[in-house]
């Protein structure tokens, strides 16, 4: 491995860099998206039957609910807004989610650029390598046929590396995306149910 790196010259430092980074934001990622994270089993029917209950709704109890989860923040800012309208309340649950949806999203868009300048650093670090072959040849002649193929293997090596970084980057990218996606649309169920309990009361 350590062979392959020093085959590709200094090119290799930004692609392992890129590589170190996108390795930190999946496991990051993962730790923060957790459903057990960003929808508590239990809570929302906990939240509902609070409320159904005529439970107080102070705002320390809401600024609980708001340091949960996720879910906690978005209920707690439909609870904000008791006693208005529907729509009002609808609007402000919107406003929150848009806010949610941009924290859980955290990360991805750099994510997303390194799957998309992987490839690109690939292709330079083995243009550099081809560059720096050929001018070997135009200095000592061609020389050996295979110290020519080597050099021309240990110039892809950099084209190979970009791409090991970019899939799994995208890959993951994608992932991310799906699952906050679907968090997204539970969570926005959960808070119509909810707003259906307020209407009741």
């Amino acid at each position: 491995m350590l062979e392959l790196v020093k085959a590709g010259g200094w090119p290799m430092i930004p692609l392992l860099l890129l590589s170190g980074v996108a390795l930190a934001i999946i496991v990051e990622r993962f730790w923060t998206l957790r459903r057990v994270a960003v929808l508590p089993p239990g809570l929302s029917d906990e939240v509902r039957a609070w409320v159904a209950g005529g439970g107080a709704l102070d705002p320390g109890h809401l600024e609980q609910l708001r340091e949960t989860s996720p879910l906690g923040e978005l209920m707690a800012a439909a609870l904000d807004v008791r006693g208005r309208p529907r729509e009002q309340v609808r609007e402000r649950i919107e406003d929150t989610g848009r806010h949610l949806v941009h924290r859980m999203e955290k990360y991805l868009n750099t994510l997303g650029t390194i799957a998309a300048a992987g490839p690109l650093l690939g292709l330079f670090g083995t243009v550099v390598g081809m560059i720096q072959m050929f001018l070997g040849i135009l200095d000592h002649g061609v020389g050996d046929v295979n110290q020519l193929a080597g050099g021309i293997g240990k110039a892809l090596v950099c084209t190979a590396t970009g791409m090991i970084v970019a899939i799994p980057a995208l890959m993951f990218h994608r992932y991310f995306r799906g699952r906050i996606a679907g968090y997204i649309v539970d969570m926005e169920h959960e808070a119509a149910r909810l707003v259906d309990v307020l209407d009741a009361r």
